[in-house]
């Protein structure tokens, strides 16, 4: 992998914009999480400072996916990036109970045109890798960097808040945006393949019928399907991560410091998923699915451990074991779909793949944080993670006959080759 990016200038440079731009999201989340606790402490609001950084996203999924496949990957990883910039400078204007509503507010904005850098970005990255090994490594190491961000975001961004305040924070955060847009320029390769240039009717945006067409494409192809089906699998049990904040600071009797250290150790985790996941994977997309579903059981399995934990010391550890299963399954899927779809509709998959996953996520978090009022943190925790186990466990067992044939063709693909 550090052979790829000192080799490769184009992945180098998306690779340099993606490291600073995930880790001063986290810089803002961290602090926003504390401000909203300090003027409300309500738990609701806090697991709606992770719905307003998701379900916006959703909402335009189908304009992303459009978008991302009709025009330059590059250019909208530029422009989004600078509008976010303004919009995370607007955080800086929150400091009052009523002004909150303006600091959800950014955050929305934030997260909606972020629905366009993740399908841009890894739409992209299978067009500015050389070969199918090159692929691999890239799709897993962007993978990881999302989780080593978060862990060295929540970490930095904790300290910062605390140390030098909130402010702080939320201006680490702007300035992010504009040097990742800064970095996204030395991209010389295309991030697309090059096609047919379309005229009249053709040319005119239609989200819903790009994503439909994209969708019947997927349909048609069940390894293609059961990938899509991963993540929103895997997410039902996602709630508990809104809820760490709560556990940090009402269970376990800590302050930001202590929310940030559980995101690190989260992030931590999702980072060395991927990297464990690259060592077992392989060529085969059978064991990718395979895999998928065994990582999201351990997640499960993690986490309910993690809902009786008595001290930070011990859910610290826990925090991260679930997310080497939640980083390898997020990761995992994501390379089987760059792998799997074609250039022409891999935006809109990919899209589709972040809407679904997003909005099961949202719903998962906002179930999470009513069940929180009632039943506290440690309850809600634990029934979402055994919903999370379960769920995998079905995904594993609905799978398997697809997972049997996939297996046959890939041995038949390697007779033939040999």
């Amino acid at each position: 992998m550090l052979s790829m990016l000192r080799t490769n200038r184009d992945i180098r440079s998306l690779f340099i914009a993606q490291v600073i731009s995930y880790a001063g999201d986290w810089f803002a989340y961290v602090a926003f999480v504390g401000l909203v606790q300090d003027l409300t402490d309500i738990p609701l609001l806090v697991t709606m400072v992770y719905v307003a950084q998701s379900l916006p996203a959703f909402f335009m999924t189908a304009l992303a996916g459009s978008v991302v496949d009709r025009f330059d990957r590059r250019r909208i990883l530029m422009i989004v990036s600078l509008v976010q910039a303004v919009a995370a400078a607007g955080l800086l204007l929150v400091g009052s109970k009523g002004t909150l509503w303006f600091g959800f507010a950014c955050l929305c904005v934030i997260s909606a045109l972020g629905s366009f850098v993740g399908p841009a970005a890894q739409a992209g990255i299978p067009n500015l890798t050389r070969n199918p090994e090159e692929l691999k490594q890239a799709s897993l190491l962007f993978g990881s960097l999302w989780g080593a961000m978060l862990a060295v975001g929540a970490a930095l961004g904790g300290l910062v808040a605390s140390l030098f305040g909130r402010d702080a924070a939320f201006a680490v955060n702007a300035i992010s945006f504009v040097v990742a847009a800064l970095f996204v320029v030395l991209i010389r390769r295309p991030m697309q393949e090059q096609r047919e240039p379309v005229k009249g009717a053709a040319r005119k945006m239609r989200p819903v019928a790009d994503m439909r067409e994209a969708f019947g494409y997927a349909r048609r192809d069940h390894a293609l399907l059961a990938l899509l089906a991963s993540k929103a699998t895997f997410s039902m049990g996602a709630g508990i991560v809104g809820l760490l904040a709560v556990l940090a600071t009402h269970d376990l009797h800590g302050g930001d410091g202590a929310t940030g250290l559980l995101l690190a150790a989260r992030g931590l985790g999702v980072a060395a998923g991927p990297l464990i996941a690259a060592k077992l994977v392989g060529p085969s997309l059978s064991r990718v699915l395979l895999l998928c579903g065994g990582a999201g059981a351990a997640f499960g399995v993690c986490y309910l451990g993690l809902s009786v934990a008595p001290t930070l010391a011990i859910a610290t550890p826990l925090a991260l074991l679930a997310h080497l299963g939640g980083g390898a399954q997020w990761t995992l899927s994501t390379y089987g779909l760059q792998r799997r779809a074609p250039d022409h509709v891999r935006g809109r998959i990919l899209a589709g793949d972040f809407g679904i996953v997003t909005l099961t996520i949202t719903v998962s978090n906002i179930a999470a944080g009513a069940l929180a009022a009632v039943t506290g943190a440690r309850a809600a925790i634990a029934i979402f993670a055994a919903i999370g186990l379960a769920a995998s466990l079905l995904y594993l067992q609905l799978t398997r006959t697809l997972r049997a044939r996939l297996t046959l063709e890939e041995a038949a693909e390697l007779a033939v080759a040999d």
